[in-house]
């Protein structure tokens, strides 16, 4: 008899889940806040910097403080993943439910991953509209590149909040978590070896977000970029599945 729906079957309840944490967000207000200040602060960056007089017709500049922004407003999104849960109570009707650990984690995660989705999507219009206000036209390659960088750089931050949130259940502390981990670690292979020594700033410049997001917004869609954000997503995603395991196992 064929595996196949062996292999299967975990990603049913993981779908469910997912399904269910995107209507979630969207009865929630904090949902809506996170779409609605992420629309206004990039058009905002957009309007002020990219449909600049005299500025190139590329979007470079948005991609690069879109991803900052991205950093900023993903944490709200993740915070509540598994926090809420565990303040109230609920995780215990999850411990014993005939749901795999991993189905739940991912459900979770791609619940989040979803609505990531929704926060990106206004921000469509933009390249639609700087293709209809300039001349010459942008280059499609680096748009396309620079919105994969942003849907990679999501699905990071989203991991490591999907993590803070198995961890705690302070849903500000979650947050404060989420964003600590990532300021830290963006600064620690950015700027802050580059002012202790030039070499220092070379040797860890690879393992930067922001500069691999910058390459993707210059159009160079490396392999190597791609699998770098998943390989922490997937990083981040384990320590919260120990820390769920470890809540329904303890």
């Amino acid at each position: 008899m064929s595996d196949a729906p062996a292999m299967t079957m975990p990603f049913a309840p993981a779908l469910a889940i997912a399904t269910r944490e995107l209507r979630s967000f969207f009865r929630l207000p904090v949902g809506w806040v996170v779409l609605a200040l992420y629309a206004a602060l990039t058009g905002a960056v957009f309007a002020l910097d990219t449909l600049r007089p005299g500025e190139p017709a590329t979007m470079r500049a948005f991609f690069a403080t879109a991803g900052i922004l991205l950093m900023a407003v993903g944490p709200a999104v993740s915070m509540r993943l598994f926090s809420e849960e565990i303040r109230t109570g609920g995780i215990e009707p999850l411990a014993t439910a005939p749901v795999g650990d991993l189905a739940l984690v991912l459900g979770k995660y791609l619940g989040s991953v979803l609505f990531l989705g929704a926060i990106l999507l206004p921000t469509l219009a933009f390249p639609i509209a700087l293709a209809i206000l300039s001349d010459p036209k942008p280059d499609p390659g680096p748009i396309v590149a620079g919105y994969l960088a942003l849907a990679l750089l999501g699905c990071l931050v989203l991991a490591v909040g999907t993590a803070a949130s198995a961890l705690t259940s302070s849903q500000t502390l979650a947050f404060l978590a989420t964003l600590l981990v990532l300021l830290g670690f963006t600064l620690a292979t950015s700027r802050l070896p580059a002012q202790l020594d030039p070499r220092l700033g070379e040797l860890f410049a690879g393992w930067s977000p922001t500069a691999r997001l910058r390459d993707f917004a210059r159009g160079v869609i490396d392999p190597a970029h791609a699998v770098y954000f998943l390989a922490l997503s997937g990083v981040a995603l384990s320590v919260a599945w120990g820390a769920v395991r470890g809540r329904r196992t303890g």
